[in-house]
């Protein structure tokens, strides 16, 4: 059985929005906890913001290499992992008529081959039983104008989770899906400025609710 203290996570894209606020509230119930970022800003901020003992490492999730030594070092930090959180993601609007092919390698690169590749290299690290949760935009099942190609990588990503879940069945590690709606992240305000961007704000006016969600809402 797993005890409290022997809990561990690696969060990827967790130095900033839903990552962070995970990486705080696993650290409150007793995990030890490691995040990744790509922006320097980021990585720093979280430094200083985040629990000391939170292991914060830079990395860029296309970079296999960078992937091979965060998986290197949480191994020797933690020995093995209980969770892993793949949420590092990317969101670039653009329409067919404003489509750019380096912003789409670059959103592939990051929702799709980073994700995957995360899970590979950390595999040797999971206990039987331990968890894989992987944050793939709402885009992925909701029409979005100006969201084709980043739906198209979190969605190719969602088709592969039944697949990936038999893989991993017999050691007991379960791999699910989570879908956010719209929430008030970094990664959104950077998105929402952009004329593509907009549709978000046009769909949050149109709901009965109060708006956008606070990512540090208790789920």
């Amino acid at each position: 059985m797993i005890t409290m203290s022997a809990r561990t996570a690696l969060i990827t894209g967790g130095t900033s929005g839903f990552g962070k606020a995970t990486a705080e509230l696993l650290h409150s119930r007793g995990y030890r906890v490691a995040v990744t970022g790509q922006r320097p800003e980021g990585v720093a901020r979280a430094r200083a913001e985040l629990p000391e003992d939170v292991l914060v490492l830079p990395a860029d999730a296309r970079s296999l290499a960078e992937t091979d030594k965060v998986v290197s070092e949480v191994g020797a930090r933690f020995g093995s992992l209980t969770t892993l959180f793949l949420n590092a993601g990317v969101s670039r609007p653009m329409t067919l008529a404003t489509a750019d092919e380096a912003a789409y390698d670059e959103v592939f690169s990051v929702n799709t081959k980073g994700q995957f590749f995360t899970l590979a290299k950390a595999l040797p690290l999971l206990t039987e039983g331990a968890s894989v949760i992987v944050t793939v935009g709402i885009g992925a099942t909701r029409s979005l104008t100006g969201n084709s190609v980043t739906a198209g990588s979190h969605g190719a990503f969602l088709g592969m989770i039944p697949t990936l879940a038999l893989e991993l069945a017999p050691r007991r590690i379960r791999i699910n899906a989570i879908s956010p709606g719209f929430t008030d992240t970094p990664m959104c305000q950077r998105t929402r400025t952009a004329p593509a961007g907009r549709t978000s704000d046009r769909r949050v006016d149109g709901l009965p609710t109060a708006g956008w969600a606070d990512n540090r809402t208790p789920g």
